[in-house]
């Protein structure tokens, strides 16, 4: 009983962090630029031929890692492809249908950002699948249904297993494999900008972590708005 009611707290204090407007995003939004330091970027990086100058001294342009380009087929059977997620905020995970609990879980915290951030057009939430062969077009659109979000919100991904091991390996640089008949992957989400790329990760399972990536979410929002609105 009392391991239940710990649950309860918990699932209370999540929701509070994710429905209550903070401070944060108004400081971020209306306070002015250079009022917060941008999220990092994840991923190897190198030094490109070009560069720009700033205050007289010239500095060389940095190439971040970027996801490369993927088609995979969301629970409506519609094809996805990275130009999908233009000018958008969007945040990643894998999973597969039919496991034990971890999933459920994260799926379920997932659950919550979504909803905090359903009126947003500019973010999106993703979840992939590790086992394409039993998670097909039909067993997703099964699985998403009690969520309630339409596919553009959430969308759950499916696709051929060369594919979907790469894109986590060398796009969202985490851990996906199939070992006997047991899956081997990340819980983490992943945050990525409208550049494609990474700018944090989080364990999906952790509360904590999840309202850090609610938070961050909003940083990554206020970048993209002033990327827009910068002059050219």
């Amino acid at each position: 009983m009392n391991g239940l009611s710990n649950q309860i707290k918990k699932i209370v204090i999540l929701v509070l962090v994710l429905a209550v407007p903070g401070s944060l995003y108004y400081l971020l939004t209306q306070k002015g630029k250079n009022r917060y330091k941008p999220l990092p970027i994840y991923g190897p990086k190198q030094v490109a031929k070009t560069g720009h100058t700033r205050r007289g001294k010239y500095i060389p342009d940095t190439i971040y890692h970027q996801l490369p380009d993927f088609t995979l087929t969301n629970q409506l059977g519609k094809p996805v492809k990275l130009k999908d997620f233009d000018y958008k905020v969007f945040v990643v995970n894998f999973f597969y249908g039919h496991c034990p609990e971890v999933c459920a879980n994260v799926n379920k915290n997932i659950d919550r950002l979504a909803g905090a951030f359903r009126k947003n057009k500019m973010v999106k939430f993703v979840s992939i699948t590790v086992d394409p062969q039993r998670d097909d077009v039909k067993a997703l659109e099964a699985y998403s249904k009690p969520f309630g979000f339409p596919a553009d919100k959430w969308m759950f991904l499916t696709g051929d297993t060369t594919t979907i091991y790469g894109l986590a390996r060398n796009g969202f640089l985490v851990n996906a494999v199939k070992v006997d008949n047991n899956f081997i992957f990340d819980s983490k989400l992943i945050l990525m900008d409208a550049e494609k790329r990474i700018r944090g990760t989080y364990d999906g399972t952790n509360l904590q972590d999840v309202a850090r990536l609610n938070d961050e979410i909003k940083v990554q929002i206020a970048e993209e708005l002033r990327k827009i609105k910068a002059p050219d």
